[in-house]
């Protein structure tokens, strides 16, 4: 059996989680794991780009002026790409980017991705914390006392607290979920993970069923 140092708010080790064998020598395909992160990478890309094309663009598809005889270049419809005003030629419409893989191999990535960070100690758990007020420096003394500085970290609690939410909403690089909600690419974005006990024995039981 392996094991996670717990640690309490301050950063100083209180106790240990254990961890069974099984869990730390299942594999790990690499392939499904960036396949899953380019998946939540697409789904979050607004693909909100648009622009006016030649039939967006209000006025006459009248011909301005006769082909011949006026002495100037033949021009068509107002609407035109080529007149000032008128359409875009190639212009970018919305478009939707995103995708799903399927929800089996979804769990099964973000098993590999937790078991990925405990193989190299870069879970770090936390024994009590909860946050009764919603005030910043609160959740800012639990990131000093794991030395987290301005690295990227995910702060896994075991359910949603409103004023936990708002106690984190305005550290930058931090990003607060719960062990219900966890999934690979928030593992695998983020340089520092914090959970607490009770996220971390809830992810344990996650990924051993």
């Amino acid at each position: 059996m392996d094991s996670v140092v717990v640690k309490n708010s301050m950063g100083q080790p209180v106790g240990a989680a254990e961890l069974d064998s099984v869990i730390i020598e299942s594999a790990v395909t690499n392939r499904l794991l960036r396949d899953a992160y380019l998946m939540y990478e697409a789904c979050r890309r607004q693909g909100t780009a648009s622009v006016k094309t030649k039939g967006l663009i209000a006025g006459s598809k009248k011909k301005l002026f006769r082909q011949k005889g006026t002495g100037n270049a033949r021009m068509g419809q107002k609407r035109t790409p080529l007149r000032r005003g008128g359409g875009n030629a190639f212009g970018k419409v919305t478009k939707d980017w995103s995708y799903r893989l399927p929800k089996k191999a979804l769990r099964v990535a973000t098993r590999m991705a937790l078991v990925t960070r405990l193989k190299q100690g870069e879970i770090s758990v936390v024994d009590q914390f909860n946050v009764v007020e919603p005030k910043t420096k609160i959740v800012a003394g639990l990131l000093k006392g794991f030395s987290v500085g301005t690295k990227s970290c995910l702060l896994v609690v075991g359910s949603y607290s409103r004023p936990m939410w708002l106690a984190c909403r305005n550290i930058p690089g931090l990003t607060l979920t719960t062990s219900e909600w966890l999934n690979s690419y928030d593992i695998l974005k983020n340089r520092v993970v914090l959970m607490t006990r009770e996220a971390f024995d809830a992810c344990l039981t996650r990924i051993s069923a």
